[in-house]
């Protein structure tokens, strides 16, 4: 019988940069720090980390909701593909993720469940991490100005020229 998981994170970011950072192959390398291909459309397939993981893409609503046939490696030979369903909802300022995965082959869930959590869920918030807006940069000084009536401006001296005799 197949086994399935449920979880679910808070990840501090809108629902879109989520959403992005999953689907696009640049950001999803740069947040599992391992190569990822693909399309970004539905029927389009992908491959992460280093190969280890391909499917395709089934469903996609930006911002709101991905499934995937979802399969890695370790399957047995001949098992179907999983399904995976990420689905956002923004809450308080951030992202509520849940995530469903139906379909695993018996006796992996437990390994995938604490994959999604070491491997995803903790890059991605450190990736999409919001940070606090850049403090401004200090006012240039103002040029010094000489002080009182009688100061006199700095002049260079000029060069004293050198003759032979």
């Amino acid at each position: 019988m197949a086994e399935q998981l449920q979880l679910k994170t808070l990840i501090g970011a809108s629902p879109r940069k989520v959403y992005d950072a999953w689907i696009d192959p640049r950001r999803h390398a740069a947040f599992t720090s391992s190569l990822t291909t693909g399309g970004t459309g539905v029927g389009e397939p992908f491959t992460a980390w280093d190969g280890y993981i391909q499917g395709v893409h089934l469903e996609l609503v930006p911002g709101r909701r991905i499934v995937q046939a979802w399969r890695t490696t370790e399957f047995p030979a001949g098992s179907q593909d999983s399904r995976l369903e990420i689905l956002l909802a923004p809450e308080a300022g951030k992202t509520r993720l849940t995530l469903v995965q139906t379909n695993i082959p018996d006796g992996q869930a437990e390994q995938y469940r604490q994959g999604w959590v070491d491997f995803y869920f903790a890059p991605l918030r450190k990736y999409l991490k919001v940070t606090k807006p850049a403090r401004k940069a200090p006012a240039k000084a103002k040029a010094r100005t000489a002080r009182g009536k009688k100061a006199k401006a700095k002049v260079k001296p000029k060069p004293r020229s050198r003759s032979r005799k």
